[in-house]
């Protein structure tokens, strides 16, 4: 794939998955009814909602910063993973499976964009080549 091209999937990646999660970490400070009352009923704790809000909005930002924090991506992208699987797991547990079809978005998008940012930044690594 041209490195054009893989920076059009990686940037439309990272655009959808900051607007994503920076609606999600917007509503997770503000006390958004239908992302509390979801997120409390898989059991998650107050605090531990304000902490996902914040973590979110923080991450968002080093997401948007081009070629810069390398290795804070990756940490952002580590937790996007996590959130997500908590997210879907959580949901097949308490809600059933139709109520995961976002987290199976999410996760599909993120996926993809990760694997664009390992082709911009460390084409050496992709898939084991080395």
């Amino acid at each position: 794939m041209k490195t054009k091209t893989t920076k059009i999937i990686f940037w439309s990646g990272a655009i959808f998955m900051s607007l994503w999660f920076g609606a999600s970490g917007f509503f997770e400070l503000t006390k958004n009814p239908v992302v509390w009352d979801i997120t409390r009923q898989l059991g998650y704790p107050p605090h531990f909602i304000y902490i996902l809000g914040v973590f979110k909005l923080s991450g968002i930002i080093v997401l948007l910063i081009p070629n810069r924090l390398l290795r804070l991506k990756e940490w952002v992208f580590a937790g996007m993973f996590f959130d997500i699987i908590f997210a879907f797991f959580s949901k097949i547990a308490v809600l059933g499976f139709p109520a995961t079809i976002d987290a199976i978005i999410a996760f599909t998008v993120l996926s993809v964009t990760y694997v664009m940012f390992r082709k911009i930044y460390h084409p050496e690594l992709i898939f084991g080549e080395a």
